[in-house]
C-alpha cells in the first residue's frame, strides 16, 4: 500500500528541519519564508523490531521492511487558499496525502524569524488549520453551483443525495468545523473520498520544542498544544526538531546512549512514525522464508483475502486459506517446527480479519 503523510505549518517552525531528521536528507532549510518551495518527499522506514527477529531467524536473501512517504510541503500562510505565498500550490499538493503532520511552533528564540512576530501555537494552529478549511469550503461551493440547480430540476436521487451531503459538509466549514469531525454513512463517504478534501485527513500535532524542554517534557506552548488536539480529539507528540536531526547522523548504540543520559525512552521522531501509522488505522502482517522476510501494510479491519491481494491480485482472486502463525508465538516457542508442535499454526479462512503481527503464507487457486 502507498502511503503518505505531509508535514504542513507555518514557515520557520522546523518543518524542513524535520524532514531532514526523518529522511536523513539535507535539504535546504533557510532562515526565510518559502525555503522550501517543491515539496520533497522521503521514504521512512517503520521502526519494528519483529522484523528484526525474523531477519536474524530466517537470514533470507531479501529484507524488505514497512515503509511510507513523508512529504515536506512549503510553510503556508494567512491568505494561502487565495494564494498568497503560493498557497493554492501548496494547499495541491497537501490534497495528495493520507494523513497531515502539524509542526507547531513551541519554543522562543530570537535568531529563529517567527513570520508572525511571536510565539503563539494556538494562534499558528488556527491559521493553517482555517486556510485548509477555506481550501476545501471553496471545492464544495464551486460544486454546488455545477450541480445544484440540475438536481433540484431533475428530482435525480444520487444527484439529491449529493447536494444533501455538500450542504451538511459546507455548514460546518462555515463555522471552521473540519470534515474529519463529522459523521458519515457508508455511502456519503464514498461521495466525500472524490473530493479528496484536506479537512477529512487525519491530523497530529507536532509540537517542536527545545532541547532543554524534550528532556522534561513539556512547556507552557506544549501544553497548549496538547489541550487544543484533545478537544478535537486529535494525536499529539513532543519533540526537538533540531535533536532529532543531530540524532540521525548517529548510529542506533550512540543515539540509545544519547537518550538513555537524557532519561528519554525513545526518540521523538521514532514516537512520531508509530502515531501516524497508528492514525491511519494501519497495521503489519508479514511473509517470512529463506528467501525473503516482508512486512506488508494493512489497514485494521481488513479480512486475509484483501491482505493476500495487497502482495498480489491473484492471491485475492484465487484465495483459499491462509496458514497463519502469530508473531507472539514464533517469538515463544522459537521455530515453526515447535509453533506447529504446540498447534499454534492455523488454517483461516476468507471471513478472518487479519492481526497485526500475523505471519502468514496464502493457499490459492487461480
Amino acid at each position: 500500500m502507498s502511503l503518505k503523510a505531509g508535514i504542513v505549518g507555518l514557515p520557520n517552525v522546523g518543518k524542513s528541519t524535520l524532514f531532514n531528521a526523518i529522511t536523513k536528507k539535507n535539504i535546504l532549510s533557510a532562515n526565510y519564508p518559502f525555503a522550501t518551495i517543491e515539496p520533497n518527499v522521503g521514504v521512512v522506514v517503520v521502526p519494528d523490531k519483529r522484523i528484526d527477529f525474523l531477519n536474524a531467524m530466517y537470514e533470507p536473501k531479501s529484507l524488505v521492511p514497512t515503509t511510507y512517504e513523508f512529504i515536506d510541503i512549503a510553510g503556508l500562510v494567512q491568505g494561502a487558499s487565495s494564494g498568497e505565498g503560493l498557497g493554492n500550490k501548496f494547499l495541491s499538493h497537501i490534497r495528495e496525502v493520507d494523513a497531515i503532520v502539524e509542526v507547531v511552533r513551541c519554543f522562543d528564540n530570537p535568531e529563529i524569524t517567527h513570520v508572525s512576530g511571536s510565539t503563539d501555537p494556538i494562534r499558528d494552529i488556527d491559521i493553517i488549520n482555517v486556510e485548509l478549511v477555506l481550501s476545501d469550503l471553496d471545492i464544495i461551493e464551486n460544486r454546488l453551483d455545477k450541480i445544484e440547480k440540475k438536481a433540484l430540476a431533475t428530482k435525480d436521487k444520487d444527484s439529491l443525495a449529493e447536494v444533501a451531503l455538500l450542504k451538511k459538509i459546507e455548514d460546518a466549514l462555515k463555522q471552521n468545523i473540519a470534515v474529519r469531525k463529522l459523521d458519515f454513512n457508508e455511502d456519503e463517504q464514498k461521495i466525500i473520498k472524490n473530493y479528496n478534501l484536506i479537512t477529512a485527513k487525519p491530523i497530529i500535532y507536532a509540537a517542536n520544542v527545545d532541547e532543554e524542554t524534550v528532556s522534561v517534557g513539556d512547556n507552557k506552548y506544549s501544553l497548549l498544544v496538547k489541550e487544543y488536539a484533545e478537544k478535537e480529539n486529535s494525536g499529539v507528540i513532543v519533540m526537538c526538531a533540531k535533536m532529532e536531526e543531530e540524532l540521525s547522523s548517529f548510529d542506533e548504540e550512540e543515539k540509545n546512549s544519547f537518550l538513555n543520559s537524557m532519561g528519554i525512552a525513545s526518540s521523538g521522531l521514532d514516537k512520531l512514525i508509530y502515531a501516524t501509522y497508528d492514525l491511519l488505522g494501519l497495521a503489519t502482517f508479514f511473509t517470512s522464508g529463506k528467501d525473503e522476510v516482508r512486512a506488508w501494510t494493512f489497514k485494521k479491519g481488513m479480512k486475509a483475502p484483501e491482505c493476500a491481494g495487497i502482495i498480489h491480485s491473484d492471491f485475492e482472486k484465487g484465495f483459499i486459506k491462509a496458514e497463519v502463525t502469530s508473531f507472539d508465538d514464533l517469538y515463544n516457542y522459537g521455530s515453526e517446527a515447535k509453533v506447529k508442535e504446540a498447534g499454534r499454526l492455523r488454517l483461516e479462512g476468507k471471513d478472518y480479519l487479519m492481526q497485526d503481527g500475523d505471519i502468514c503464507y496464502f493457499r490459492f487457486n487461480v
